[in-house]
């Protein structure tokens, strides 16, 4: 799949740097006192757990930035099935830079096919429906870009990236500002004095609030915490006049139901801060 384009090669490589920083620092001892400088090897990834694959496009990344000179074979693709035995690739050159690089490639490996898997199994749930399945920012500090990135691969729809690219008038702004129609005028002379291309979506915790957004006239309603009667209900009331998306402790056994409501979106935290790593392994070809 084409890489999102907030994952460009600035974004990528600065995590790249920070990562190795952290953990090589002044030199991988282990094998720096007992592989020769001149000693060139293969490793071939393996796949100990049925999965989606994701990370091999960054793995290769990671492995160039550290050496320019490490090929990669690659034989599985990101968003790809991937089973038991399966080798993702096989990456060769000199035998320092792959273990130097080994456990960075593992930990971005292992945790974007763990959201990538939980993120396919969410939106097949979503088949038949026009409603979209959407991550979060409960994401890991510094991670998010690699998170992201891996529940597009598993085929959801990401959320805003930060901050600074969508408006999301949550319940503490409203709460702050006094009401949905204070918060959303403030907003929107913000947007017009500023000259930013940005979208306002409003947090609604009652139909009332649904109301006043619906009469402020955002982009997008969030319906959050609302039963499935309630989200029918708002649903109707917003009538096509902007987008709406559920939230609020999503499980996965409620997809299908609340897809049923009509909502344009439904977004989970849970994918990117509930997915169990996947169990992957780089292993010297012998």
């Amino acid at each position: 799949m084409k890489r999102p384009n907030y994952a460009t090669d600035k974004v990528l490589k600065k995590f790249i740097k920070n990562a190795l920083e952290e953990d090589i620092k002044d030199g991988d001892h282990s094998t720096l006192s007992t592989i020769p400088s001149d000693l060139e090897q293969s490793a071939k990834l393996l796949v100990k757990e049925n999965c989606i694959l994701a990370g091999v496009e960054l793995a290769e990344i990671i492995f160039k930035t550290f050496d320019k000179n490490l090929t990669v074979e690659k034989f599985i693709k990101d968003g790809d099935t991937a089973k038991v035995g399966d080798v993702a690739f096989i990456v060769t050159g000199s035998a320092r830079s792959i273990l130097s690089t080994e456990r960075l490639v593992l930990n971005c490996m292992q945790r974007m096919s763990g959201i990538a898997t939980l993120t396919q199994d969410w939106d097949s749930r979503l088949i038949g429906t026009r409603t979209k399945l959407l991550d979060t920012r409960k994401t890991t500090p510094n991670f998010r870009v690699c998170e992201k990135w891996a529940v597009a691969i598993g085929g959801g729809t990401n959320h805003r990236y930060g901050l600074y690219d969508m408006i999301m008038l949550k319940d503490n702004h409203i709460d702050y500002n006094g009401s949905i129609t204070n918060a959303v005028k403030m907003a929107k002379d913000y947007v017009k004095k500023s000259k930013k291309k940005l979208k306002i979506e409003v947090e609604t915790r009652n139909l009332e609030e649904v109301q006043e957004a619906i009469n402020a006239k955002v982009d997008r309603i969030m319906l959050d915490n609302m039963d499935v009667n309630t989200m029918k209900k708002a649903v109707k009331l917003i009538n096509g006049s902007c987008e709406s998306e559920a939230s609020g402790g999503i499980t996965r056994d409620q997809l299908k139901e609340i897809a049923t409501t009509g909502v344009t979106y439904i977004s989970a935290g849970a994918l990117t801060h509930s997915a169990k790593n996947i169990d992957l392994s780089l292993k010297a070809l012998k």
